[in-house]
């Protein structure tokens, strides 16, 4: 029994150690030990394969404890008021100045910030164009409780209204993208740099020339992005993703929660 116990301990050590290094391959690898430990819990300590096999899968099913706690019970304004905001303090986002810097050094210009909190969640936008008043990028700060993340995105629109979105969120994203905008999904961490010579090939990939794109005055580009924003909302809306609470709030839907959970299953298995 005491050597099943180190074994297992042993096989999940090692998978944690994997995780850690910072090397996609590492990480992945790492994953799956950490569910073969799990496994191995279940097959060598229970005494079980059945009990090893759900130990494993549980952790596929792990989302649905945050849907049912909280996503579920969530109730959003459908039309938020988008104001002036003052940056978060460098104590909660100390990245801002040094992004900011990184985006002007490409030759963007610093346009406006803006944003919007309720009583959990405060979003901050940055925001900034680039020389022809083509393509428009966003530093996209959220803090929620103690937790601050930030990601980077980068629009370009043609004529018609379709935009075309390349963002390095770090999470699943939980609803669906109309069929008026191109997301082009980029990995969490990379540089400014590089995530504007990967949306200006995403651009070529979906056969947009230079002079398609259309120009955007800053005094149109929140106005866009709200759209943008109502666009994506009544799109959820309609796939039954998002339902009216009421007259001013949404909720997710059960089948929208199953998106969600789906989303981070399929997220789960390109980092695995």
């Amino acid at each position: 029994m005491m050597s099943d116990l180190l074994l297992v301990a042993g096989v999940a050590v090692l998978g944690i150690a994997m995780r850690s290094v910072n090397h996609p391959v590492s990480f992945r690898v790492g994953s799956w030990v950490v569910v073969f430990a799990s496994f191995l819990a279940g097959w060598l300590i229970a005494g079980s394969v059945i009990i090893g096999v759900l130990l494993a899968l549980s952790w596929f099913f792990l989302p649905w404890v945050e849907i049912l706690l909280r996503v579920r019970n969530v109730r959003l304004p459908i039309d938020r008021a988008w104001e002036s905001r003052t940056p978060p303090s460098r104590n909660s986002f100390p990245l801002l100045d040094e992004l900011t810097e990184e985006i002007e050094g490409e030759g963007f210009e610093h346009v406006s910030d803006i944003g919007w909190e309720d009583d959990e969640v405060r979003q901050f936008y940055r925001i900034f164009r680039d020389r022809a008043a083509t393509t428009q990028a966003c530093i996209c700060v959220a803090e929620q409780g103690d937790l601050t993340f930030y990601y980077l995105t980068l629009t370009s629109r043609i004529a018609g209204g379709r935009a075309f979105h390349s963002w390095n969120y770090p999470f699943p994203y939980g609803l669906k993208f109309s069929p008026m905008m191109k997301l082009n999904r980029i990995a969490p961490g990379t540089s400014f740099l590089e995530m504007l010579g990967q949306h200006q090939e995403f651009l070529r990939a979906e056969g947009i020339a230079d002079g398609a794109l259309e120009v955007v005055e800053n005094d149109h580009i929140v106005p866009s992005m709200q759209q943008d924003l109502r666009i994506h909302i009544r799109h959820n809306i309609d796939v039954g993703f998002l339902a009216k609470d009421g007259e001013d709030f949404i909720r997710y839907t059960f089948r929208g929660m199953v998106f969600l959970w789906l989303q981070f299953l399929r997220d789960t298995v390109k980092l695995f």
